[in-house]
């Protein structure tokens, strides 16, 4: 199983950008069930924050569901989850916190998470799938 950062959202559905490409091509293989992927509703809901800064609220509304759609059924965060993001985050300088509790939340369940954010690659345990070379 995958879980998705906000990174591969807003590339699969925004303008064109060296990893538009790799974004799409991994939710087409979601839909075609040739892989399983999830995410977090708050990945949702930071994505619909960026998408409305760059386009309309209805925009965002209507691509974050169809997200939420496919994704589905989403990964709730727990307490435990936001507790470890927050510890990797005080060791890892390189990822945010927000991030960090991606990366938890991959962790806990033996996921591979998927962003284009590199810091993850510095996560310890951590499975981490560059979108870059996806």
């Amino acid at each position: 199983m995958l879980v998705l950062d906000t990174s591969v959202l807003v590339y699969a559905s925004g303008a064109d950008h060296p990893l538009r490409e790799p974004a799409v091509r991994l939710l087409h293989d979601v839909v075609a069930a040739r892989i399983s992927a999830t995410t977090t509703p708050e990945v949702l809901q930071e994505y619909a924050h960026v998408r409305a800064r760059r386009r309309d609220r209805a925009g965002a509304f209507a691509q974050a569901e169809r997200f939420a759609e496919l994704l589905g059924p989403l990964t709730i965060v727990n307490t435990r989850d936001v507790l470890e993001g927050l510890r990797i985050w005080s060791q890892t300088s390189s990822l945010g916190a927000f991030d960090s509790v991606v990366a938890a939340v991959a962790i806990s369940h033996g996921w591979e998470a998927v962003s284009s954010d590199r810091g993850f690659g510095s996560v310890a345990g951590l499975k981490w799938i560059d979108l870059a070379g996806y």
